[in-house]
């Protein structure tokens, strides 16, 4: 693709299924996204022509890939404003997490602050390092700024924040709450981006964030490669939570010699192929107008809220206002069925792929909603058309299954 042009439906292979004949609809985005082609193409190029493992061999195959490793790096850290030196790459956000964590070396008593809609992974972690306190939220998901700033004159150890929420689709305004946090003590920052970046850049520098954290398979790319940025210094006071081969410079009887971050913390065999469709991904992406997605976000921000707002038996879980969020709804439905059996009649009678559940953050799911949740993500592929359908869709089978317990009654 040439830079300003429009993603189009026919770069991702999987929107060409149907299912009984039936086109699918993705809205399952906040979960994964699809894969455009250039980013299938780059990793089965790998594996066609080369598959080598990287950095420890010396033959023309395993140079090559390794190269195409780095290089990779490098494009992955430019997109965040990063030195390829302070960006480790990992599994999953999951996995960043942990590493930091783990990495601190907290005592059982160092507070850290969290916030309640953080998802399980910003959560368990540091309920296991430390003693987490969570800042809570208003009835529409929203920080409470106050309580926020309480918990922060106990001069926490570390402050987990959450760039956006991936139930309710808030945005909180992180580069003011690490400004709040660095006037009030001398906390550790981590920042859990998976939901945020793959719809908006940002400049880890600029925001003044220790450690953030991020996937690829949430921003085009494949599954498996997660991301963890640390500031050098920050990084070198982390201490690895896997060892092994690639994470060593020297192994004899009597000790070893670690090797410098980021390949510190990368033991073993990582993603080959996931890091350079990963840089495919990051490519996409940057060729993409940028004022014209951020428009297109927010039609489909409007269209969600919207059709949640305009029906009775659906109650929006979250902000009512379509700015200051990201292009996904949380939705608790009027319904005697099963949320997740709804959610299975949606995609194997009308095509359309959404989410049920407590969506990975369930003491924010439980505390707004009470219960489970059916939640419709978009992304830069997703029609205005779709989202509309999809609350067709919905009305038509709540319609259907009101009349059948109706009719239960009856008899």
């Amino acid at each position: 693709m040439m830079l300003g042009q429009h993603p189009r439906r026919e770069d991702f292979p999987a929107l060409g299924r149907t299912i009984d004949g039936q086109a699918i609809s993705y809205l399952d985005n906040a979960a994964t996204t699809l894969k455009p082609r250039s980013v299938i193409q780059a990793m089965t190029e790998y594996y066609e022509t080369n598959g080598a493992n990287i950095h420890r061999g010396k033959h023309r195959l395993s140079e090559e890939a390794s190269d195409a490793y780095e290089a990779s790096r490098m494009v992955i850290a430019r997109h965040i404003g990063a030195a390829a030196n302070e960006l480790v790459l990992l599994r999953n956000t999951t996995e960043a997490l942990n590493v930091v964590a783990n990495g601190l070396g907290l005592d059982p008593d160092d507070r850290v602050v969290g916030v309640l809609d953080a998802h399980h992974s910003q959560l368990l972690p540091w309920r296991r390092a430390g003693r987490l306190d969570l800042a809570r939220v208003d009835a529409h998901g929203r920080l409470d700024r106050g309580h926020f700033q309480e918990l922060l004159r106990g001069r926490p150890k570390v402050v987990a924040l959450t760039h956006c929420s991936n139930v309710t689709g808030v945005i909180h305004p992180v580069g003011e709450l690490i400004a709040e946090v660095r006037a009030a003590c001398d906390a550790t920052i981590v920042l859990d981006s998976a939901q945020f970046l793959p719809h908006e850049r940002v400049n880890v520098h600029t925001l003044g964030v220790d450690f953030l954290a991020f996937s690829m398979h949430k921003m085009l790319g494949p599954t498996g490669v997660g991301c963890l940025f640390g500031r050098s210094g920050m990084l070198r006071c982390l201490r690895p939570s896997a060892v092994g081969g690639g994470m060593v410079d020297w192994v004899d009887l009597e000790g070893s010699v670690d090797r410098r971050a980021p390949y510190l913390f990368e033991a073993g065999t990582p993603a080959i192929a996931g890091a350079i469709g990963s840089a495919a991904a990051i490519r996409y992406l940057e060729s993409l107008d940028a004022s014209e997605r951020d428009q297109h976000g927010k039609e489909l921000c409007a269209a969600l809220v919207s059709g949640a707002l305009d029906r009775p038996d659906i109650r929006l879980i979250g902000p009512r206002e379509e700015t200051d969020r990201l292009p996904l709804v949380s939705l608790r439905l009027d319904s005697r069925f099963p949320t997740g059996e709804i959610a299975r009649i949606l995609s194997d009678s009308y095509g359309y792929m959404v989410r049920s559940g407590h969506m990975c953050a369930q003491p924010l799911v439980t505390d707004l909603a009470g219960g489970e949740v059916l939640r419709v993500s978009a992304y830069l592929y997703t029609d205005v058309a779709e989202v509309e359908g999809f609350y067709q869709a919905l009305d038509e089978l709540l319609g259907l299954t009101a009349a059948r317990v109706g009719a239960a009654r009856l008899r």
